[in-house]
């Protein structure tokens, strides 16, 4: 790779410019009409106006992959959200000749719908949450609700991330209402309205485990803890987890090598566990795998000594 176009915007996009010039390589940004003189597109060694403003600009992969070959780019970096997790978008790029920065499209594929990630785990030997298919009807939902003996369930976006497209229900009537609301932001979002729902736990940590991979090996680098939340949007992480005994923590950190080895993943991913050490039946769960990289990154950074954007 020599140049490289970052598809992203704003803080990570910035980021990944400093890796790219940190490598000696070239760089080229990205911008909608509304972000023309925000900091990415002036910090790259050259930038391609976008035609649309806001986030519609950011995830049009025809206008991502022209600017791409109209500056002579061999390689693009998706950063995160947009189009990061989206395989059309990486086979897009494999079709034009283009190094998409991130995991294989089956792997995109893979762990873009949980319930698929989900199959996997349960393939694997890993303990899950009892949960519905992706893609799952109303009616779907609400039968999962009953059969759970109504302790509670959430809704989530099988495509999502990040709090968005996500609702927990603790009472029947409550679904239809949250069902829809979850679709809608799932679909401005994501641009994937498909959904499921899993039990709801309410005394559970959420640890995640942080993977590299090159397609042939695959190394856990740590895990973080992410318990303190506000509307399923992370507020706090501590690396490593200060709450897990070691015999758990290597349960936990096995589980997600299992994964990742049995797809031979590539790049960097992370993959997310609950966890309740006083469990005596069910101490840890799989809930998801986020095939890129994350916002949270810098945490694994700053305790290992890596430098996880170069070493995708």
């Amino acid at each position: 790779m020599k140049k490289i176009l970052v598809a992203n915007r704003g803080e990570i996009a910035v980021r990944i410019l400093r890796a790219i010039r940190d490598l000696g390589m070239l760089s080229v940004a990205v911008y909608s009409s509304d972000d023309s003189n925000c900091r990415h597109r002036i910090l790259a060694d050259a930038s391609v106006a976008l035609n649309g403003a806001g986030p519609a600009a950011y995830i049009d992969i025809d206008l991502i992959i022209a600017a791409a070959k109209s500056e002579g780019c061999d390689a693009i970096h998706p950063g995160y959200g947009f189009l990061s997790e989206r395989p059309d978008f990486a086979q897009a790029c494999t079709t034009a000749g283009i190094t998409f920065i991130g995991p294989e499209v089956k792997q995109l594929a893979l762990f873009g719908d949980k319930g698929s990630a989900l199959r996997l785990a349960r393939e694997c030997g890993v303990p899950v949450m009892p949960a519905t298919h992706g893609g799952a009807t109303l009616e779907q939902i609400e039968q999962f609700f009953d059969e759970q003996g109504r302790v509670g369930i959430v809704i989530k976006a099988v495509g999502g991330g990040g709090g968005r497209g996500m609702r927990v229900v603790k009472s029947k009537d409550q679904i239809a209402e949250l069902y829809a609301r979850c679709r809608s932001e799932a679909m401005s979002a994501f641009g994937v309205d498909a959904l499921y729902a899993e039990r709801l736990v309410n005394r559970a940590r959420h640890i995640e485990v942080q993977i590299v991979g090159d397609g042939s090996h695959v190394v856990a680098l740590g895990e973080r803890d992410c318990t303190l939340q506000r509307r399923f949007r992370k507020l706090v992480e501590i690396a490593p987890s200060p709450s897990l005994p070691e015999a758990l923590r290597a349960q936990v950190t096995q589980a997600a090598l299992r994964m990742a080895k049995a797809v031979g993943y590539r790049s960097l991913g992370t993959f997310e566990f609950l966890v309740d050490a006083e469990s005596a039946t069910l101490p840890f769960v799989f809930i998801e795998a986020n095939p890129r990289l994350q916002v949270e990154h810098t945490v694994a950074e700053a305790v290992t000594g890596l430098v996880l954007v170069q070493l995708q």
